[in-house]
């Protein structure tokens, strides 16, 4: 019963913790326009960047990363005090991102994940996240496109975790599986920019300061 219990509580607050949209919060704190409505009107970092401010995309983004690691390792780190196994840890993850995706506290209407995933997933493991991260950059770095370099990484996350079985620690189903979910549920929400990239109408992204009308 208190396995049940503090588990149920720590996927709850899990996903509260996801559900703060913090592209909106930090644009609000900074007297900026509401990322929902210019640019791409996706809640997230890359949006916030068109805003102009730099410093208020790179705040969203490392936010947005934090409520995605740290649930997941308090849960790692506390978890065995409570009874609680991987299959919370990986069910506690996937609630962060849903969080994001669905955010109660903005009437459901949430961002992307990508930030958040990849917090999870530093927080399931750093050389996982790290893995992740870097195949990011490498992707975004060469062809602009951030919804290119997010398609990406949620393609290689389960494939690396799957390697790292072979190297560096054990793979546990149910991690895998919310990895795997995870990674489907981005390239679902990036519907939109699969169809764009093919039809070569997608924003690339551009660091110089333009601010939204």
């Amino acid at each position: 019963m208190d396995y049940l219990f503090y588990s149920a509580a720590a996927v709850v607050l899990a996903y509260l913790l996801g559900s703060l949209s913090f592209a909106v919060i930090v644009s609000r704190m900074m007297g900026l326009k509401d990322p929902r409505s210019y640019g791409s009107h996706n809640p997230g970092a890359t949006n916030v960047l068109r805003s102009g401010s730099k410093t208020a995309a790179v705040a969203t983004l490392l936010l947005d990363g934090l409520k995605g690691w740290l649930p997941v390792v308090l849960s790692k780190w506390f978890g065995n005090d409570y009874g609680l196994d991987d299959a919370v840890v990986a069910a506690v993850a996937f609630a962060a991102f849903l969080g994001h995706l669905f955010p109660a506290f903005f009437k459901f209407k949430g961002g992307k994940g990508v930030a958040t995933a990849a917090g999870a997933l530093l927080g399931i493991d750093w050389l996982l996240g790290l893995a992740t991260l870097a195949t990011w950059l490498i992707v975004a770095y060469f062809t602009r496109y951030s919804s290119a370099a997010s398609l990406a990484s949620a393609a290689f996350a389960p494939l690396f975790y799957l390697l790292g079985d072979r190297v560096w620690w054990y793979a546990e189903r149910s991690v895998l599986l919310a990895i795997f979910m995870i990674s489907m549920l981005l390239i679902v929400r990036h519907r939109e920019n699969i169809n764009k990239l093919l039809a070569g109408k997608e924003s690339k992204l551009k660091f110089g300061k333009s601010p939204a009308k």
